[in-house]
């Protein structure tokens, strides 16, 4: 299916990611021939289940027993609502880099688009700052997002031990120094810029800080490579391990990365297909663990 047009215009990434790395149609020795076809099946289930909801086709979206009665992510990341709107907010800041990044960093640790809607972007004036605080302090609940909870114990024993002055007022005094470390970056892998964004940030947020770089790698795709050498979470790790015996998981995901899947429904730029990156890859194996469980009458049951 071809991108719709407001995607289109929304990131800056998907001509690189139509041409980055050409992907093989042979799936390596390797890796477990048919557990790649069991994964293969659940991505394209889930991705046609995207596209009919795009069209405005009545539920369920797919007749698969799991898919039609459980939430799962996206195929592509770009295509979550509240990436989404993340970059739709921010896209007249976009020319600067700088407050784009900071607003980026606030986005992903509150985690509700409507928060940062209802209280303002940051700046780099404190006084400004101490006001979009107290907007966020005063704010009726639920003001925090819960698909990736913020780790408070992380920041209790800091000068800013709430939520609201690490966002608010932490955050935008470390933002400039790593804004020029990024400026820095040429085709960084994820794993190779966390160990240089985290001493700088002081605090170990290596989840927070992957998806800020996954949404740096949307808009501006010379800084960041999301082909090879992406972290990988625990969600990931159970099918990434069963994929091969003798592999190193990173190699594993990072030979997922040039893989042609056949008959996968990707989507496409004037007709050429997106192709599924190793951060692509990484979620796939996230949600086909979720969906491996659930068909085995295990895990948690995220419902419509």
């Amino acid at each position: 299916m071809e991108i719709p047009e407001d995607l289109q215009n929304l990131y800056s990434h998907w001509e690189k990611h139509t041409r980055s790395q050409p992907p093989q149609t042979k799936v390596p020795a390797h890796l477990e021939q048919n557990l790649i076809k069991e994964i293969s099946l659940f991505a394209s289930k889930r991705m046609h289940a995207w596209e009919n909801k795009i069209a405005e086709k009545p539920r369920p979206y797919s007749d698969d027993p799991i898919l039609k009665n459980y939430r799962f992510c996206n195929i592509y990341r770009e295509l979550d609502a509240q990436t989404i709107q993340i970059h739709q907010d921010l896209l007249p800041l976009k020319d600067n880099f700088e407050l784009w990044l900071l607003n980026l960093a606030f986005h992903r640790f509150v985690c509700r688009p409507q928060t940062v809607k209802d209280i303002g972007h940051l700046s780099f004036y404190t006084k400004d700052n101490e006001k979009v605080m107290q907007r966020l302090q005063n704010l009726s609940r639920p003001k925090y997002g819960t698909a990736y909870v913020f780790p408070i114990s992380a920041i209790q024993r800091s000068p800013y031990p709430t939520r609201e002055e690490f966002f608010c007022l932490y955050l935008p005094t470390k933002i400039p120094q790593i804004t020029q470390l990024i400026q820095t970056f040429s085709e960084e892998t994820v794993n190779s810029a966390l160990p240089k964004i985290l001493p700088a940030f002081a605090f170990n947020l290596k989840f927070h800080w992957t998806e800020i770089l996954i949404d740096i790698a949307y808009q501006f795709p010379d800084k960041i490579n999301l082909f090879k050498d992406f972290h990988i979470g625990p969600g990931a790790l159970p099918t990434l391990k069963r994929l091969s015996k003798i592999e190193d998981i990173n190699n594993v995901l990072n030979a997922l990365a040039h893989i042609a899947l056949p008959g996968f429904p990707y989507l496409t730029l004037n007709g050429k297909p997106v192709h599924l990156s190793a951060e692509n890859w990484e979620g796939i194996c996230c949600e086909f663990r979720k969906y491996s469980n659930l068909r085995a009458g295990q895990g948690r049951r995220r419902k419509y």
